[in-house]
């Protein structure tokens, strides 16, 4: 005889949790901050996976606080699966016994923390993705039973807005709520009329009016004063070893004082190279404030987000030409289209990284810390799925010597990933090293493979003080060994070039050091900038950017 099978269970165990908060949700699905712990306590359940919105910027902080005040005898084993964790909450509950396992992005400001958690066996890590990498298994095997998400505003209803820094709400409620889970949202505010309705009210089971606006962290604000001679000397080489060299127009920065200095020196040393309407015509980038001057220049067209910036509202809103903004005039970032736009529409990605071993596998996961890789792997590989066409993807893919022995004489492109990097980092710490600090760490934390951030047959260029390595011409793996040490200077693998082998590159363009570029070091300082302050930017922008108290020193 057939058991008939029951195809509800989700929905009929999530009737049971929403029964249970009842009590504590009221008109509009508004609930009281006093009683958000036992709205968590209502629907959360030991063993659960739960997402709490660690963003690049904006945190569900509110929420990440009432959850850390749940029993761990009554609530533990929770398996996080967060894009980041950046705040001091989302590891504490890990201290607490309230979470156990973790599946991650970014470790930001955590970085050491969670190296550390890691080692002492406090978080049991699932693994270190990409975001669209998790984005993706938020629709198969990581979608979250409960999602404690942050919005700007909420009206009457439970609409939700979610403005400048929208982020990765809508991927993190769509995979909860049609999934039958569970989706709370804190916001700034209720208010009866929403400049747009982001998340629809039938989306979201309870919102709380935080008793503060939730945390924003300006995550890509980098102030000109920073900027060091060697940084501009490193934007100088790749603005005419690699923008030049390859004419590329769609691009993506990573964060950092390397891609800082070459947003500052576009509209005077790429202006002098003859590069505008040559290069970085389209980015997909957060709306950093040192793009400033080269859109207030003319070089930009588009720039697609994956979040906001903080003090960058109303510069974004007065730019609507370059920025994707609503018919309210504020920008609609998106984390997931952004990162799609990043791993298919991109010639180039151009970053940096903590480690590089000689045979070019980078990584900013350390023993000691361990950052995470954001949307890196995502930008800085060869995406095979790839059909269209541009001049500086298809010359990056010609020079690759040995591309017909993998499929025939079928021609075909190469996306540029350029790791720039001083050869010695932070506390002088080596950047090249023989082996990555990621094997260390896959043992600590029992993983199957040290989690590389980007594997080295996809890097194609490597930039640093010494000059630039063309990885994509090498002729095999020798060629292309040699060209990394040359890169490498005084570290440890630097130490093992061989002169007259460098030489022989530097004959072949497989290397080229400032002086075969024509770039006379001496020009690599400050007066190449065309914003030297954070006040210069205020200024460049007319007074529409508004830097955050910390960056402002007038």
């Amino acid at each position: 005889m057939k058991t008939e099978q029951r195809w509800d269970k989700l929905a009929a165990d999530t009737r049971q949790r929403m029964e249970a908060a009842a009590p504590y949700i009221g008109a509009g699905k508004r609930v009281k901050p006093e009683d958000t712990v036992a709205l968590l306590k209502a629907v959360i359940r030991s063993g659960d996976r739960v997402n709490i919105e660690g963003n690049n910027q904006k945190q569900a902080d509110f929420l990440a606080d009432c959850l850390n005040k749940v029993d761990p005898a009554e609530i533990h084993d929770l398996h996080m699966v967060q894009s980041c964790v950046p705040l001091a909450s989302h590891l504490d509950m890990f201290e607490r016994g309230i979470a156990k396992k973790l599946d991650f992005a970014f470790g930001g400001p955590q970085s050491g923390r969670v190296a550390k958690f890691i080692r002492e066996g406090k978080i049991q890590l699932g693994a270190i993705h990409t975001y669209l990498e998790l984005f993706g298994r938020y629709f198969l095997d990581l979608t979250p039973r409960v999602s404690l998400i942050c919005a700007y505003e909420a009206d009457r209803e439970g609409n939700l807005y979610t403005g400048f820094n929208t982020e990765d709400t809508p991927v993190i409620v769509e995979a909860t709520k049609f999934r039958q889970g569970i989706v709370i949202a804190q916001v700034n505010r209720i208010v009866d009329k929403l400049p747009r309705v982001d998340i629809p009210a039938g989306w979201v089971d309870a919102v709380v009016e935080s008793p503060k606006p939730f945390f924003i962290e300006p995550l890509f604000t980098r102030d000109p004063g920073l900027v060091t001679d060697n940084h501009i000397l490193l934007g100088m080489l790749a603005l005419k070893g690699i923008y030049a060299e390859y004419k590329v127009k769609r691009i993506n920065h990573g964060i950092g004082f390397l891609t800082s200095a070459i947003e500052l020196i576009l509209p005077t040393y790429g202006a002098e190279l003859g590069l505008k309407g040559e290069v970085c015509t389209h980015m997909v980038l957060n709306p950093h404030p040192t793009m400033i001057p080269a859109i207030e220049d003319g070089w930009v067209d588009t720039i697609h987000c994956f979040g906001g910036e903080l003090g960058m509202e109303e510069y974004v809103k007065a730019r609507s030409d370059i920025f994707f903004t609503g018919p309210d005039g504020s920008l609609r970032s998106n984390r997931a289209f952004a990162q799609t736009a990043g791993h298919y529409a991109l010639d180039m990605f151009i970053g940096g990284t903590l480690q590089i071993d000689p045979w070019g596998n980078s990584s900013t996961a350390t023993a000691n810390r361990v950052s995470g890789f954001g949307g890196a792997p995502n930008m800085g590989c060869d995406a095979k799925g790839r059909r269209h066409v541009t001049e500086s993807w298809l010359k990056c893919g010609q020079e690759v010597p040995h591309m017909a022995d993998q499929i025939g004489d079928m021609p075909r492109g190469k996306r540029l990933v350029v790791q720039g990097a001083e050869t010695f980092g932070e506390a002088r710490a080596p950047t090249f090293v023989e082996k990555l600090d990621a094997w260390q760490l896959a043992e600590n934390a029992g993983l199957e493979l040290p989690p590389v951030m980007i594997y080295g047959d996809d890097v194609t260029h490597i930039v640093t003080e010494e000059g630039v390595a063309y990885l994509n011409r090498a002729p095999d793996m020798a060629a292309r060994m040699a060209a990394i040490r040359a890169a490498a200077g005084y570290t440890e693998v630097g130490m093992k070039a061989d002169p007259a082998e460098t030489r022989r590159l530097r004959e072949a363009n497989i290397f080229k050091t400032p002086e075969d570029l024509g770039i006379d070091r001496n020009r690599a300082n400050r007066d190449l900038l065309a914003a030297r302050s954070m006040r210069d930017l205020v200024d460049i922008s007319g007074g529409l950017y508004n830097p955050p108290a910390r960056f402002r020193n007038w």
